[in-house]
């Protein structure tokens, strides 16, 4: 009774904040199912949400609520994360994996409940439980109030290109193996767009994901990348785009003839249709960094078909023009596209910060032992992660925002360090071995709320140096600088932008470089923050913030719900 009574007052609460600002409550079901698809000449039977492949996409104006039942009819546990969304006191609805709440068992269910607030453009749902989200993932679209208009001028139409990752076999089963074996998994045998490999994969040609548009339009391309371990170079032939948005953020307009977008990211651009009438390939191929690392060498396609309305025929008889792709190792390319990106506007960039942090990300290696597989590089070794020498041990019998809500110990330490604890030469080519082996531990590092965080995010070379993609959840942040080698806090300082940063939640740390990022810890609770190329989170590059309550119920965590699933 006590729990019918608690939702219907959090609905009749939404309801009357809904009226008040003119927003709306979208209620959605949400089942998590096994369903067979065909792709590359193979059906698999793949975890899909209402047997949809990609998922549904889900589009709200800011301030509206979402109120999403996940029901899991399919046969491992999951979670959903809604990413990017700030989820202002209701950390329980973000969605990790034995981080903001257990998971949902085969047979269980739990509804999502939360307000979009203060975010405009592109951003994404996936499942956040071992490698789920290699199928579970869709749009989440943020259009502005009604009466409010884009910073921009409207496009003709708008679509969502979401970028994934396929593979010959089940994920699940590709990761377990790793796990067991201690080596790296098998990388993906094709890219896809909208669920689909395109043209230059086996008996893919016929579904190859097609756009249509009107000469003289100008479309809204909502690019995400949901792979799971590769960025992605981005370019359509014959054609430019112009950024004007990116992760929930709007950018000053800037354009160019190529995106690199990483797994997390989204971007938005606007793309005049001012070409001859024919067809013309959207392309998309991995940027990586690592080296000597197997990577997906495959390229995946879409067609922009252009409709003049005229009695030619444009279909698929005529061979689309295809656009020139970086190389797959083209830093320069990405790193000049990432230095474009800048907020529309003079942003609030605080020069008294409370708490300055430096971690270093990067991989490493575990000796074996007794008993244990041992694929890794080097004789009885298995691949690792970490920061700041901590390879994050996720909790499996509580999560860990349970266990801080209700002070319940031994689930986790808040001694995450801010500091690496041995300072050594992160960037140099050969890192003495004395480095590789992190610690394993669940460590938390503790913020008092309202104070201001500027972190440095430091490339290692332990093992290889590669370009790592952080997200955080629960926040925005400003990236005020991101640079190549040790970052050195005397001279570097000098680069950092303290005007217009672009503000994301997921930045691409530089290969062998650095990256600057500063937040407000204005939103309690625990928030998880990862590299979102998954075989690394897997291995432990990950640690999360403990955001301390403020003062009154509005700088509080809400109470769980009634239904938070209990592990």
């Amino acid at each position: 009774m006590a729990s019918s009574l608690s939702r219907l007052l959090f609905l009749l609460s939404c309801l009357a904040l809904a009226l008040l600002a003119g927003a709306e409550v979208h209620h959605h079901e949400f089942v998590v199912q096994e369903t067979p698809v065909k792709r590359l000449c193979n059906t698999h039977n793949i975890i899909t949400v209402n047997g949809q492949f990609p998922g549904p996409t889900l589009e709200v104006r800011e301030g509206d609520t979402l109120v999403i039942n996940v029901v899991n009819r399919a046969q491992y546990n999951v979670t959903i994360h809604w990413h990017g969304i700030r989820q202002i006191r209701t950390g329980w609805a973000d969605g990790p994996e034995f981080v903001t709440q257990c998971p949902i068992r085969p047979g269980g269910s739990y509804k999502y409940r939360f307000t979009i607030e203060g975010q405009e453009g592109t951003l994404w749902w996936h499942a956040h439980s071992s490698w789920l989200r290699a199928t579970v993932y869709g749009a989440l679209i943020i259009r502005p109030r009604e009466n409010k208009a884009y910073p921009f001028g409207k496009p003709s139409r708008e679509v969502p290109v979401i970028l994934g990752e396929w593979w010959n076999a089940n994920p699940i089963d590709v990761i377990r193996e790793a796990q067991r074996t201690g080596g790296a998994p098998n990388v993906s045998d094709a890219f896809t767009i909208n669920g689909q490999p395109g043209d230059f994969y086996n008996c893919s040609q016929k579904e190859t994901t097609a756009i249509p548009v009107k000469p003289g339009e100008t479309a809204l391309l909502r690019f995400i990348n949901a792979a799971l371990n590769h960025e992605l170079f981005v370019t359509i032939a014959q054609h430019k785009m112009t950024v004007v948005g990116v992760d929930a953020s709007y950018t000053k307009p800037f354009t160019t003839s190529v995106l690199m977008i990483a797994p997390g990211q989204t971007t938005d651009v606007l793309v005049t249709m001012d070409q001859a009438p024919t067809r013309y390939y959207i392309a998309a191929r991995a940027y990586v960094t690592g080296q000597n690392v197997a990577f997906d060498n495959t390229t995946t396609t879409a067609v922009i078909e252009y409709d003049c309305g005229c009695a030619s025929d444009f279909g698929p008889k005529i061979q689309p023009a295809f656009p020139a792709l970086p190389a797959f190792n083209d830093t320069a390319t990405a790193t000049a596209f990432a230095a474009g990106i800048k907020s529309p506007d003079r942003v609030k960039v605080h020069e008294n910060v409370d708490e300055y942090l430096f971690f270093t990300v990067g991989l490493g290696l575990f000796n074996c032992k007794p008993g244990q597989l041992c694929a890794g590089p080097n004789n009885n070794t298995r691949f690792t992660a970490s920061m700041n020498n901590v390879s994050f041990v996720f909790p499996q019998h509580d999560s860990l925002l349970h266990a801080h809500y209700y002070k319940i110990p031994g689930v986790f330490t808040t001694d995450f360090p801010a500091y690496p604890p041995v300072q050594f030469d992160y960037t140099a080519k050969n890192v003495s071995q004395a480095l590789w082996q992190p610690v394993p531990a669940t460590k938390l590092y503790p913020l008092r709320f309202g104070s201001v965080v500027q972190l440095v995010l430091q490339d290692t070379s332990i093992v290889t140096p590669e370009n790592h993609p952080i997200h955080i959840h629960g926040y925005d942040f400003f990236i005020l600088a991101e640079g190549f080698g040790n970052f050195d806090p005397k001279k570097d300082v000098e680069k950092f932008n303290y005007v217009d940063p672009p503000q994301r939640n997921t930045v691409a740390v530089p290969v062998n470089g650095w990256a600057v990022i500063q937040f407000v810890a204005d939103n309690p609770g625990v928030w998880l923050m990862h590299c979102h190329l998954d075989v690394h989170i897997t291995w432990g590059l990950a640690m999360a913030f403990l955001v301390e309550d403020g003062y009154g119920k509005l700088q509080s965590l809400e109470p769980p719900p009634v239904d938070l699933p209990m592990c």
